[in-house]
């Protein structure tokens, strides 16, 4: 029986002794070594922006280099075709020349680049009106541009500058009227093998009427193009 006098304690509860899981008991309570420092992480972040620059600059470099390579294969190609091309024309039958002079203008004037056909020649005759490229008759070390008046076997004259060839007027209005000449030649008739040739520039040019006619032999070859300068190139 309980003493009036004690007071009444109350029962305190206790809570049980659960086991810990041991879920609980492997997790770490420090999480402190899974944590990049600050600056760790800036010098990582740092470290690879240098080395995306790097790999940037190193995809780069090989394309420059391709390029400036293939820009020299493209230039070694152009010379070797522009020494392929000289080499047929000089070999193949055709020659650069220069004219030196004025006697051919204004049809050529001094310093005109041209190309002249020497094959042509080879298969057919020279005839009236073709520029021909020869040598000089008195002095074959020397080369002349001229025009061919008239072929072996035809009768020319000249009659106060009118130049008439087989009794007919020939056509030459290339030829300005003050570049015309109004001295006299002939009646003569071309010899077999020979050609009569002119300058168009008739009061200044050195031609048939002064050294006489120009053997075929001497006859190098045809002007076919002038192509220099370029805005007055053009085909004879």
């Amino acid at each position: 029986m309980t003493d009036p006098k004690d007071p009444i304690r109350p029962n305190r509860w206790r809570a049980p002794d659960w086991p810990t899981s041991s879920t609980d008991q492997d997790a770490p309570h420090d999480r402190s070594d899974n944590k990049v420092p600050n600056q760790h992480r800036s010098s990582s972040v740092g470290k690879n922006a240098a080395d995306s620059k790097t790999a940037n600059a190193t995809a780069t470099h090989p394309t420059l280099l391709t390029r400036i390579g293939e820009e020299f294969v493209a230039w070694i190609k152009t010379l070797a075709s522009a020494a392929v091309y000289a080499t047929l024309i000089v070999t193949f039958g055709f020659q650069v020349a220069r004219v030196e002079g004025q006697s051919m203008a204004p049809t050529l004037i001094d310093q005109d680049r041209l190309i002249v056909n020497k094959l042509i020649y080879r298969l057919t005759e020279p005839h009236r009106s073709e520029i021909v490229m020869l040598y000089y008759p008195i002095d074959p070390d020397k080369s002349f541009v001229k025009r061919v008046i008239a072929e072996e076997g035809d009768a020319v004259e000249i009659d106060r500058g009118q130049v008439f060839v087989n009794n007919v007027l020939l056509p030459d209005e290339y030829v300005p009227q003050d570049y015309r000449s109004y001295e006299d030649y002939g009646p003569t008739i071309v010899p077999k093998g020979y050609y009569f040739v002119m300058g168009d520039h008739r009061n200044n040019s050195s031609d048939s009427r002064h050294w006489g006619m120009v053997p075929k032999k001497y006859i190098i070859g045809r002007v076919q193009l002038r192509w220099w300068p370029i805005p007055t190139a053009r085909l004879f």
